[in-house]
């Protein structure tokens, strides 16, 4: 008996080292040490690029310095300077810094030999907030679909996208602006780079993103510095193609004069002298809370759209859709109670002498018809138009496939013990005791597929979700992972989904409880559209 009981205690400390044994993993610049308690290997806060501070602020991404013995990988890096905007948006990161440039990876693989195709996905937030560490973009569930799964930090607002004339004068590139972009483009040559360390294959890489995501993902597709670093490309509304511009670099520099000016800046080495913070606080509630995306010369040598109009962009797969109430009605109406004359009205001040071809395209025939026709314009104009206007230049000059989808499930009430909590416009949430309780959405809201998507609906604890949800997510994500493996997001016990086609009616894949295809019925509304943006 003794001698079992020596024997079973020696097996006891044996499995107690197996479990407690870190991974390690060996970079470019060094050994890494993650977790593994769950049976996916995950690696978080590594730098994938220099601390951008000091002389280092508003300069491209410079490289890594190398470390000596282990670093541990255990816990997410601190995420960009922002506002807390949009709400509770379910940080885990490590505070707050200038020094933000981080990716963290979840890996199903035990060994570089494995080759499995990664996806790194860029967080949405309106250029302005977000961060890798977010629930929503947690990358296990993912990796246990057999994919390796990245998440990306980069620069936001006036931290990442301020163009001056000064630094366009210091660059080597002759170039300022887009940072948080570069911060992408440089996590990208990192995968390239380091992802087979993970049991990544650097030849298969598809990018996704939601919202600010998704104009990444297009602007990674149209750069120089990227296009050729990925395999396929995944776009959750919205793209730099449409309503939201990009800018010229003069332009740009003419902001970054204006904002120096309101902080007392009379340089730019008096900009780089001032804090972080009184950064942050000098744009808060001004124009200069955002700045715009420059064609800079360099990260883009011209318009997005017109790289893609001559087909310069990665060659890539595409899979590109939007939600079924990116915006409501009221954003467009205002207050005014949603009436065929309300209507009209709002349309007329939008408009002006261009009213008339709307209302042809956005014709409502009743007053219960104007709040669903008003809550298409409203979501065509803030993001709906430019995702369609991506998908269809991909179509035409992209040499491969494209899939469109439009995602229509509604969210679920909130669970009971969220009170009077309001949902935020990024898909965060808004603890306010005074708020009236929204009534129920009646279409997807902008944001509200991530969960969805990444099979990571129970990681976030705001809503009662129901099986049906469940349902939505496992058929969502299936053509995801599919889509990210092979570049079609077919498979089986799924509906069949065709990619489109030029000059032939898209079909569409409505993902909801009963997810199916339909043929495009909108294609009048984004043509019209594009007409007016053009004048």
């Amino acid at each position: 008996m003794k001698k079992i009981a020596v024997l079973t205690l020696l097996a006891v400390q044996l499995l107690g080292t197996t479990f407690a044994q870190s991974p390690q993993v060996k970079t470019a610049n060094g050994i890494l040490e993650g977790i593994d308690d769950s049976g996916i290997r995950t690696f978080k806060g590594i730098p994938f690029a220099a601390p951008p501070l000091g002389d280092l602020r508003w300069k491209e991404p410079q490289p890594v310095k190398n470390w000596d013995g282990i670093r541990k990988a255990d816990k997410f890096g601190p995420r960009a300077m922002q506002r807390a905007i949009f709400g509770d948006m379910g940080f885990r990161s490590n505070g707050m810094s200038e020094d933000c440039l981080y990716l963290n990876v979840w890996t199903p693989a035990l060994s570089s030999n494995e080759h499995l195709p990664v996806l790194v996905y860029f967080y949405g937030g309106g250029f302005a907030a977000g961060d890798g560490s977010e629930y929503r973009y947690d990358g296990e569930s993912m990796a246990r679909k057999g994919i390796v799964s990245v998440t990306v930090n980069y620069r936001l607002s006036i931290f990442g996208f301020m163009a001056h004339p000064e630094l366009t004068k210091e660059s080597p590139h002759h170039a300022s602006g887009n940072y948080g972009l570069l911060d992408q483009a440089a996590a990208l040559q990192w995968v390239s780079q380091n992802i087979i360390a993970f049991g990544g294959d650097p030849k298969h890489v598809t990018i996704a993103g939601e919202s600010a995501g998704s104009y990444s993902v297009s602007a990674q597709m149209a750069s120089p510095l990227s296009r050729k670093l990925i395999a396929g490309a995944i776009g959750e509304s919205g793209s730099l193609m449409g309503t939201n511009p990009t800018t010229t670099l003069a332009q740009g520099e003419q902001k970054g004069i204006k904002f120096a000016e309101l902080a007392g800046a009379k340089s730019l080495a008096d900009l780089r002298k001032l804090s972080a913070d009184k950064l942050v606080e000098v744009g808060t509630n001004h124009e200069f809370e955002l700045f715009p995306v420059v064609v800079d010369g360099y990260f883009f040598p011209q318009e997005p759209a017109a790289i893609f109009e001559a087909g310069q962009q990665a060659h890539v797969p595409l899979l590109v859709g939007w939600n079924s109430e990116e915006m409501n009605f009221r954003a467009f109406m205002g207050q005014d109670a949603p009436t065929m004359e309300n209507f009209t009205k709002a349309v007329q001040k939008a408009y002006g002498s261009q009213a008339a071809e709307v209302l042809k395209v956005y014709n409502p025939s009743s007053d219960k018809e104007v709040e669903q026709v008003a809550t298409d314009l409203s979501g065509d104009r803030f993001i709906g138009f430019s995702t369609w206007k991506w998908s269809d230049l991909h179509v035409r000059t992209g040499g491969s496939s494209v899939y469109r989808y439009f995602y229509a499930r509604p969210r679920p009430a909130m669970r009971a013990e969220m009170g009077n909590a309001v949902a935020g416009l990024a898909g965060g949430i808004v603890k306010d005791a005074s708020a009236k309780k929204a009534p129920a959405a009646t279409g997807a809201v902008h944001s509200s597929e991530i969960e969805y998507a990444m099979g990571n609906l129970p990681t976030n604890r705001t809503y009662d979700w129901q099986p049906e949800d469940y349902k939505v997510s496992e058929i969502m994500q299936s053509y995801f992972v599919n889509f990210i493996k092979t570049g079609n997001p077919a498979g089986l016990a799924l509906p069949a989904w065709s990619a489109v086609k030029s000059g032939s009616a898209a079909p569409v894949m409505h993902i909801d409880v009963n997810t199916r295809v339909e043929i495009e019925k909108s294609r009048d509304r984004y043509l019209l559209l594009e007409k007016l943006s053009k004048k």
